[in-house]
């Protein structure tokens, strides 16, 4: 998994990452049935190209790269795996 949405989107949700994702892996997206359902997005860890742009435009600085997850949120790797498991 290249990149990882941590706690920070939860309830922000903005969504910019979604539109410059050049692979279409973050999900939900506003207009997809599950965005009201969940508090965060997600990142498809099967087909993330590790391109670095949803990172650069996320308002809160919500996405890390795998590598560089915070100790406090390493949860949040598996958070995003288990979204696409369903």
């Amino acid at each position: 998994m290249p990149r990882v949405i941590t706690q920070a989107c939860i309830g922000v949700k903005d969504a910019a990452c979604t539109q410059v994702c050049p692979v279409d892996c973050i999900h939900p997206r506003p207009d997809e049935a599950d965005y009201a359902n969940v508090d965060q997005l997600f990142i498809n860890p099967n087909d993330c190209i590790d391109c670095g742009a949803c990172e650069s435009v996320c308002p809160v600085n919500a996405i890390y790269p795998l590598e560089d997850v915070p100790e406090d949120l390493k949860s949040f790797i598996e958070k995003n795996a288990n979204y696409y498991k369903k």
